[in-house]
């Protein structure tokens, strides 16, 4: 039998073949989108075993063991938990380490750099860094291309930068459409606070950027209120700031953090139905604030996607010889409101960061159009 020939399956040995098949075909279908009929061989076996591939005849090559390095900017923050559940998943997928999680725990950029530097004179196989900063990360990203090592732009990327894709949300696009909401709420004149954790980062302030125009268009005003990078000072600062602006309409907030903050002040001092808010993402404690009223709605951008396809990209153009170039990848704009929250709080999951456990749900019987 050669190498590549096909075989029959022993009926006994059918179930464990399956699920192993299953598990390598999810890895394929992260960037083939037509294995529903190989599925199909599967669960309609009948009388004749049907032929695939399993162990013996793997759906990849027999490949190293790469090793891959994600530079993030807040290490701990517990919006990336889904991030690091995503990038785990597709490395035992694609049966190589999880990739190393490194760089700074409050936005330190030359902390991000060094990461990046480290895992450059490591020679890894491929980094993912968020790209936070439009000029600091250029370097580092030009070196690790001349010396083979793929880099993709992962939550934060900037137009100067030389990575070879995005994984992420459009970050100006979101705060367009999230100030489209707003001004259908807030009368001409009035004020929105637009809060933001450290004004000027890459990865948020696009949000204001986006919204600008949109608010300016509307005749409303406008003032940046500087959370902080910790929930600590996000809450002690977004209450401040209201003190001193009591007759502010709307608090747009574009990180979990300070939406958590405006759902805080909005219920400390009952402005339900005077003060509207809104967060970003998708946090427990963001979901709840939604599901009650206090916030009017928040933003999914997917972090368990930024990830997870990073991680199955740089795969792919290691074990490709480079010919599957990584691709830019929108990891979505999805308003998380009163009418649709509801999925999102009733069960716990890695892919909402929520959870630890692997978990299967079916999945809804309609889909909105």
């Amino acid at each position: 039998m050669t190498t590549n020939e096909s075989h029959e399956v022993d009926p006994k040995k059918y179930d464990a073949s399956r699920r192993r098949f299953l598990r390598n075909a999810g890895v394929a279908a992260a960037s083939v989108p037509f294995l529903g009929s190989m599925a199909e061989i599967l669960g309609e076996r009948g009388a004749s075993a049907q032929t695939f591939r399993d162990e013996s005849h793997p759906l990849f090559a027999k490949h190293p063991k790469y090793q891959f390095t994600f530079v993030n900017h807040v290490t701990t923050n517990p919006f990336f938990a889904a991030t690091q559940y995503g990038m785990a998943d597709a490395a035992n997928l694609l049966g190589i380490p999880t990739p190393q999680w490194t760089g700074s725990q409050n936005s330190i950029v030359s902390e991000m750099v060094t990461a990046m530097d480290q895992a450059i004179a490591a020679k890894r196989k491929g980094i993912a860094v968020a790209v936070i900063d439009p000029v600091a990360f250029n370097t580092p990203t030009d070196n690790a291309l001349s010396q083979g090592i793929p880099v993709i732009a992962y939550n934060a990327s900037e137009p100067s930068n030389n990575a070879m894709a995005y994984v992420g949300q459009s970050n100006t696009l979101a705060g367009a459409a999230a100030a489209e909401r707003i001004v259908k709420v807030v009368p001409k004149g009035g004020l929105v606070g637009m809060v933001i954790a450290t004004p000027g980062s890459g990865n948020i302030q696009p949000r204001i950027n986006g919204a600008l125009p949109v608010f300016r268009k509307a005749g409303l005003a406008t003032a940046v209120v500087a959370g902080g990078a910790l929930l600590n000072q996000e809450l002690t600062n977004v209450e401040s700031w209201y003190l001193g602006h009591r007759d502010v309409k709307f608090l747009y907030a574009v990180d979990d953090g300070d939406g958590i903050a405006v759902a805080s002040v909005i219920k400390k001092y009952n402005l339900k139905g005077k003060v509207g808010g809104s967060g970003w993402d998708v946090s427990t404690q963001t979901l709840q604030e939604v599901a009650s009223g206090g916030l009017s709605f928040s933003i999914d951008q997917q972090a368990y996607l930024q990830g997870f396809v990073p991680t199955i990209q740089l795969f792919l153009y290691n074990i490709s010889g480079g010919l599957m170039q990584p691709c830019d990848t929108n990891t979505g704009l999805g308003f998380v409101t009163k009418s649709n929250v509801a999925p999102y709080l009733a069960h716990a999951t890695r892919f909402e960061g929520s959870g630890t456990a692997e978990t299967a749900y079916p999945a809804p019987a309609h889909i909105a159009v």
